[in-house]
């Protein structure tokens, strides 16, 4: 079992930056074992994949966020740097693992097992 918490949301202006970040704990926990990635959900939209890294440490982006968004992960923590950030970035955050020793752009494609619960990223305009 593990345990996912996210920190690091808040409130910004259009252009400014935030980073977040995801403990990872548990039993079992070993990070180097795990494609995790961090999702978003704004209301009324589903969920999506922004940002992926694999086993070994690559990284994949959808395409709204490459360029402004840096996905890396160190020992026992995930993090999401969000950088020149925009509007449409409004949304819900979540940290995400699954057992996995794949690269990061078949982890974009996995079903994950693990949750954190959430924290809320806001842009104003």
């Amino acid at each position: 079992q593990v345990q996912l918490m996210e920190s690091g949301g808040g409130s910004v202006q259009a252009g400014g930056s935030l980073r977040l970040s995801c403990a990872a704990s548990g039993d079992t926990y070993s990070y180097s074992d795990y494609c995790m990635g961090w999702f978003r959900q704004a209301p009324g939209k589903q969920r999506e994949g922004v940002a992926f890294i694999g086993y070994d440490g690559d990284t994949d982006y959808v395409d709204s966020v490459k360029g402004r968004f840096t996905i890396a992960k160190d020992k026992g923590s995930l993090y999401l740097q969000m950088d020149n950030l925009k509007p449409e970035d409004t949304a819900m955050y979540y940290c995400a693992a699954v057992t996995s020793r794949y690269g990061a752009s078949l982890c974009r494609r996995l079903t994950y097992l693990y949750w954190g619960q959430g924290t809320q990223v806001t842009v104003s305009s």
